[in-house]
This record gives C-alpha cells, structure tokens and sequence, in this order.
C-alpha cells in the first residue's frame, strides 16, 4: 500500500477543507452512512484495512491498486544501499516510518545482512520521526538520538539545520511519499545524503481495475475516490492521461465526484490540476474513512415527496428511512427529477439522461416503471400527460428545493 501522509495541519475542524463546502448531515435515519454510496479505493498496501472501514459503513467499494510494491527482498537498489551504509558509515540516519523500517532490517537479514546492519544503526546518530518510528526504532535493540513529538518532517530539517551538517554523510530513509525540499534542502546545507528506498513503487501488473475506476468517476458510477498516497494520485492521472481521458477526470472530480486524500503532501498532484480535496484533520485511515462517511451524506438534500421523506443518494435512495437500491437507468432518471423537483421534466430530457441514450421513448416509460417499483412507493413520481414526469414534492416544501441536486 502506498505510504500515509503524515504531514502535520493546524485545522480545528474535523476535515481540512480545500476547494469545497462543509457538508451536512444527512437524513437516512437508521441507514449506515455511506449505503448507497461508492468509492474508489487506490491503494495497495493496508487496502484490505481500508476497504473494511467503508464497507462497515454501508459503501459499496470499486478497488483499483494504482501501484504496486516490489518486494524488499527483490529490491537490488535497497540491497546496494544496505550494503554501502555498512561499509561507509554515515554520520546520522533519519528513519522515517515504522512499517518501512521493520521492512528495511527484515530484508537485511533475508540477505544475510541483518546483524551487520543493526550494528551498523547503533554507531551512529539515528533520529526517528515520530512516536511510531521510535517504538520500531527499540524494539530493533536500538535506541534514538532524538525524535520530535510529532510526525513532522519538517521539525527534524530545522532540527539538522540548526545542529550543522556541513560535510556530514546522511542517510534518509524513503516511504513512498515526496519529501518536498528536505533532501534538498540537506545538499545545500553541505551535506552528503544518502536515500535508503525502503519502498519501491510501480504500476500495477494489471491495468483493468484502474482502468475501470477511470470509467466509473468519468461516468459519475462513483461517489468519491479516496488516496493515500501522492504517488497513487500521480499515476491515477498519469493513467487517465494515457488514455486520453484525463480532461474527463479532472472534470470529474472538480464537480460530482468527492476526492478524498489521508492528508496535504498526498493532495499536491491533484491540487496542481485544481481539483478541490478534503482532509481529515488527523492523516490516518480511519479519519479519512469519517471524513467520507460525513461528507458524502451531508451533500445529499432530503425532499418531501408525496408524503414521504427521501433522500437521494449516489447509486441508491432512502425512502422513510429505508434503503431502496435502484438500477443505474433508474438513478439517472431520479437524479434528472431531482435538479428541479416538482416541475415537470419532459421525456426528451430524461430520455437524453438515460445511460447510453436512444432515440426511443418508451425507453423512458420502461426505466421510469422499474424505478417506481424500486422506489416501493410509486406515488413519488407523477405522469403529466402529454409532457413528462415530475417528483411529487409536497404543496409546503418552499423553493429552497427548486435545485435539489
């Protein structure tokens, strides 16, 4: 899986906000938050962790790795490096993630390197990020120079900056994300840097699954994609870009389609194409997946319909509290309804909002009976005759309803 982002925000809110509105709570009473929803999933590494969060919430999961991991042990440039760390010492060695640097001494010693390594690590000045990192760090047998109480990368640069390393040899342990401007920023301080690629990412052996999520954002059969890594977001718009597709994507995601992202330095590839994002405030999964499960309900405008409350979801309704699959056609005709509920919406309109649309009608009469039958209570749309079909908004809803979607 792609590495988290663990850049730090100053947000008191429950999300950090990049481009969009706060959403609002929604009406589905007893229905889990993200049922009739679906989101994308990009991730690779803990993907499975992720994919149990949104689906105990209700959603419905599109997965599509977008990279992939080569296994440590069949990384020749870590390999190189594990073994030129041992026989020229550096002077500090920054660790960056605990998963990366368990995986780090794990392929060591797959090579034979291990013991060498650990010696190695306990000669000179390691520094770990974190309170995560610091407890991988001793359970190794090692201890840390320092570590910032944060996660921040950029509190161990000022650290290192302030300290001097003017001809002092570095070794920066890599975790899948940009470090924006800290190698850099080390080389031009006089510093020799050594960057230790504990991961190693790829795309994906098999392109469909990405390919497919790229279908579905593009034809809106998805509510919100989320990312949790920097490289992932890059190579989602590298593929649509492939595929010439990527105009549509960004197009995508700029309206209808949530995109949500574990934290900033994850969110910088979109942002370059203007595409608004959201964050949790704490860049970890399960914030992410409270974030969806807020946002995506509290976009969703309840109406009251013939005497019902429903509540219009993105591949599903809630009627009175209950959940009410409807077919893909019959979604894009209740969606259709709902831009203007209570006005009479013509069959040449819906006709044209209808997946893959015809030149036929009764296409419409067809998609328009299964949705009724769907919906359990058929007195929601009503039959203008000889002009279309309307949402039954009840006589006391006001015109704040005039554009329900």
């Amino acid at each position: 899986m792609q590495g988290q982002d663990h850049s730090r925000s100053q947000d008191p809110g429950p999300g950090r906000e990049h481009g969009r509105g706060r959403g609002r709570p929604g009406a589905g009473g007893g229905v889990p938050p993200l049922a009739g929803f679906t989101v994308g999933v990009t991730a690779a590494r803990r993907a499975d962790e992720l994919v149990a969060l949104l689906e105990r919430r209700g959603a419905a999961v599109l997965r599509a790795p977008v990279l992939r991991i080569v296994p440590l042990p069949d990384d020749t440039e870590l390999l190189a490096t594990t073994k030129q760390l041992i026989d020229d010492a550096p002077d500090i060695v920054v660790a960056t993630t605990a998963i990366g640097f368990r995986g780090w001494i794990e392929a060591a010693d797959g090579w034979g390197y291990g013991e060498a390594l650990l010696r190695r690590l306990a000669e000179v000045e390691l520094l770990a990020r974190g309170p995560k990192m610091r407890g991988a760090v001793r359970a190794a047998g090692l201890r840390e120079a320092w570590s910032p109480a944060s996660e921040s990368m950029a509190e161990v640069l000022e650290r290192l900056l302030e300290q001097g390393v003017d001809g002092r040899t570095i070794a920066v342990q890599l975790h899948g994300e940009p470090l924006p401007g800290f190698i850099e920023s080390l080389r031009a301080a006089g510093a020799r840097v050594v960057s230790v690629p504990v991961y190693r990412w790829m795309p994906p052996e098999d392109l469909a699954p990405v390919d497919r999520l790229l279908d579905a954002v593009v034809a809106r059969a998805v509510d919100a994609v989320s990312f949790t890594s920097a490289p992932a977001a890059a190579s989602l718009l590298d593929r649509a870009r492939q595929r010439g597709q990527l105009d549509e994507l960004v197009a995508a995601l700029r309206g209808d389609v949530l995109t949500a992202c574990v934290g900033p330095v994850t969110a910088l590839p979109l942002q370059a194409h203007d595409v608004p994002t959201r964050q949790p405030e704490r860049f970890r999964l399960g914030p992410l997946v409270q974030l969806i499960a807020s946002e995506l309900p509290g976009r969703v405008r309840p109406l009251p319909v013939a005497g019902h409350q429903v509540e219009i979801r993105g591949q599903a309704a809630v009627v009175d509290g209950e959940l009410r699959p409807v077919p893909p056609a019959g979604m894009a005709l209740l969606r259709a309804l709902a831009r203007r509920p209570g006005w009479v919406v013509a069959r040449g309109d819906l006709l044209r909002a209808l997946p893959g649309s015809g030149t036929d009608e009764h296409a419409v009469e067809t998609a328009m009976t299964r949705l009724r039958t769907a919906l359990g209570a058929p007195k929601l749309i009503q039959t203008v005759v000889k002009r279309g079909y309307r949402l039954s908004l009840d006589p006391h809803a006001d015109n704040k309803y005039d554009s329900a979607s």
